[in-house]
């Protein structure tokens, strides 16, 4: 890719995201927004499309045009923190006549076939139903650090159905974790231990990124591929990629041994930070795998646990179902790291 994109300072430069090196702009999480971006064609992937045009070939199992990439973040499993938020659940269950809701809701962590946010089984049955896979991203935190839910100790048996029917297991790194080594590490160990496997694959919480330092860490940490990257703050092609890259650091003028599958879509984003409704959503949505489609590229989605539920639920089973009947190859993240080490990417 350097080799083709070196000499197109404008797509080179998108490429490599120049304008994030040393910039003085970051929102509270240190995250480099896309409202803080000059480059303003984020629907576009402009990089991927001269790529194509230049030759870039990539093929799919079983012919599929182009490749969705399934993420979740299981950021809680614990709908109600404190006796307050899970007196107003109640409330909030018996107005909708959801009266068995409401009754189960006081006995979550007691009986956990009855908790609603330790869904994985119950995703995984839905993603089947469409031929696909995913990839499930826990936090492996000690208790009183940020953010904290569970212990990931906790999991164990839900972790090992999961990889014994084919999904994928990754570290969702902790707050500090983007620009820490030592944690990083302790994180990935703490999740090795639980899976009896190696883990590739790696997001951070809230989408904490520092370019090029975090795909540094997360290569001298051993993790092979990477999906966090892509702004908080608007949906797209962050770096105008719809295709997996390795990352090139501009400060060392070598490229980073990892693979990043950048992050195009996220929940939170478009009912939180763009604030759409279904509709805009949707449209949205379609524009942004069709645009994909077109460049034989791969999208990457996440959903999260918690917003598998209503109308959030509608959207993910509406993706799963216009991406079978385009026919993509809807798969784990470490599936489509497979598939493009076997290209030598």
């Amino acid at each position: 890719m350097k080799d083709t994109l070196i000499n197109n300072p404008e797509l080179w430069n998108l490429f490599t995201r120049r304008e994030e090196y040393n910039s003085k702009m970051h929102d509270k999480f240190g995250r480099f927004l896309y409202y803080m971006s000059g480059e303003k064609t984020l629907f576009e992937p402009t990089v991927s499309k001269y790529l194509i045009e230049h030759g870039l070939e990539v093929s799919y199992p079983s012919d599929h045009k182009f490749a969705v990439c399934l993420t979740h973040d299981i950021d809680s499993i614990h709908p109600y923190v404190n006796n307050q938020s899970l007196i107003r659940g109640i409330l909030k269950s018996l107005k909708n006549h959801k009266i068995q809701e409401a009754i189960k809701s006081p006995f979550y962590r007691i009986n956990p076939n009855w908790n609603p946010l330790l869904n994985i089984k119950e995703i995984m049955n839905l993603e089947e139903q469409y031929g696909a896979k995913s990839s499930f991203y826990l936090l492996a935190l000690d208790e009183g650090e940020e953010d904290f839910d569970y212990n990931i100790e906790d999991l164990r048996n839900e972790i090992a159905k999961a990889i014994g029917r084919g999904w994928e297991i990754g570290l969702h790194g902790g707050h500090t974790s983007y620009n820490n080594f030592n944690n990083i590490m302790k994180e990935k160990n703490k999740l090795e231990k639980v899976t009896g496997k190696n883990i590739i694959g790696y997001r951070n919480h809230y989408l904490r990124f520092l370019t090029p330092d975090t795909w540094e860490i997360l290569n001298k940490a051993g993790f092979q591929y990477d999906v966090t990257f892509g702004y908080a703050d608007c949906v797209g092609f962050r770096n105008g990629m719809c295709h997996p890259f390795k990352p090139y650091n501009l400060t060392t003028n070598k490229e980073i041994n990892i693979l990043e599958i950048p992050l195009a879509i996220m929940d939170t984003t478009l009912f939180g930070y763009m604030r759409l409704d279904n509709y805009e959503a949707w449209n949205t949505i379609k524009l942004l795998i069709d645009t994909v489609e077109k460049y034989n590229g791969v999208i990457t989605i996440l959903w999260h646990n918690t917003s598998m539920f209503e109308d959030n639920l509608k959207m993910y089973e509406k993706i799963l179902k216009y991406c079978k009947e385009k026919d993509a190859w809807m798969t784990s993240g470490e599936n489509i790291y497979n598939l493009y080490k076997s290209m030598n990417v």
